[in-house]
């Protein structure tokens, strides 16, 4: 077994399906950890053994070191798109299918394929389409890029992760093997070149490679590995997202609809704001609701919006609760106030059970902190 590759889990999946190809996943904490090559190493002994191994695909960077670990492995060219007027280099599934190997080394699991290239739009669906034709395929993936952590990452690193995978893509294999190096190992790699272009190197130190970063990815890593509960997983990317907020500024959102109350809820929460320092936005779900846009309460709300400094903005969505979570991610907001008083109009707008329960459960999820105001009939 190469340095830093562990063997730490077998999948539950079913090995021993007819005519299904087996399926290997190199799990890293982040690029440079080395899982590459460890992909190729698998596949050179396998080839050795006298089975049929072909290259489908392996993002090389044109690393010396990557492509000595690829000699005397049959390449299957890949297909050649172009988009926009440049031109892309994807994996021709047809021609690896056509081929039919015992072995597909398949590099890089999350990654996006040109429109039009091929007959899907992710790296990891022709993997499965391999996989269906009883090819076994060895892939590779970072954890930053399984569906259920990427949110997390984003905001502990700052850095956008655009491409994702579902988990049970990664958990259906019949074995997954984590690449392991050190916080310290990655940022050495990266400082000597071998991650990214010189140019790169500065802010990946400062921001996703920063060391405590690293150890939280690393840790991520393993804990999927181990299988832990969903739950149990669950919270702890909840606090990783609550420490990540550690030393940032706060920042507070003020969901409100224009119904009797909501002025005094702006009020209230610019009042708490001020309190711990934080940047406050009130929010507008719209909605469908005829007249919504023309509603004079609307107006008013703005002018107290403006009076207590508070930033406005407007979201056209049919799942109020689900819209108002997903911008507060985007823009890293720390807390969310609601009232109860906004339920009856709320539920008349958008349909369905409580969107301050909905709000509170999915904040719970992002980590964020949420305060239901209950207002009194004066401030009716």
């Amino acid at each position: 077994m190469a340095e830093g590759v562990t063997d730490v889990k077998l999948s539950s999946a079913d090995s021993g399906a007819e005519n299904v190809g087996r399926f290997l996943v190199y799990l890293a904490a982040a690029a440079g950890a080395g899982k590459t090559l460890a992909m190729l190493d698998e596949g050179q002994r396998r080839h050795a053994l006298g089975e049929a191994v072909v290259i489908a695909v392996v993002e090389d960077h044109d690393r010396p070191l990557t492509r000595a670990h690829a000699e005397g492995l049959e390449v299957v060219p890949k297909q050649v798109s172009e988009y926009h007027g440049a031109r892309f280099d994807e994996m021709d599934v047809d021609g690896v299918l056509s081929r039919h190997p015992d072995v597909a080394l398949a590099d890089e699991l999350a990654h996006t394929n040109v429109p039009g290239a091929g007959r899907n739009a992710k790296r990891w669906q022709d993997v499965l389409d391999l996989l269906a034709a009883g090819i076994d395929v060895v892939t590779t993936v970072n954890i930053q890029h399984l569906e259920s952590v990427a949110d997390t990452v984003e905001q502990i690193t700052g850095v956008r992760v655009r491409e994702r995978v579902p988990d049970w893509v990664v958990r259906r294999a019949d074995e997954i093997k984590f690449v392991d190096a050190s916080p310290g190992q990655l940022r050495h790699r990266l400082v000597q070149g071998e991650i990214y272009p010189a140019g790169q190197v500065s802010q990946a130190l400062t921001h996703f490679f920063r060391a405590d970063n690293l150890t939280a990815l690393r840790e991520l890593a393993l804990r999927f590995l181990a299988d832990e509960p969903s739950d149990e997983f669950s919270r702890h990317l909840a606090l990783l997202r609550a420490r990540s907020r550690s030393g940032r500024p706060e920042r507070m959102l003020v969901g409100v609809v224009p119904v009797p109350g909501s002025e005094a809820m702006v009020r209230r929460a610019a009042r708490m704001a001020a309190a711990i320092e934080a940047d406050l936005e009130v929010v507008n779900v719209a909605s469908h609701y005829a007249g919504y846009r023309d509603d004079p309460g609307l107006a008013r709300l703005r002018r107290v919006a403006a009076d207590v400094g508070a930033a406005w903005n407007d979201l056209d969505a049919d799942d109020l609760a689900s819209a108002l979570i997903e911008y507060a991610k985007t823009e890293q907001v720390t807390q969310i106030v609601v009232g109860s008083s906004q339920r009856s109009r709320w539920q008349e707008l958008v349909g369905g059970g409580s969107n301050v329960g909905k709000i509170s459960r999915l904040a719970a999820e992002a980590g964020i902190d949420v305060h239901i105001v209950a207002l009194t009939e004066a401030d009716r």
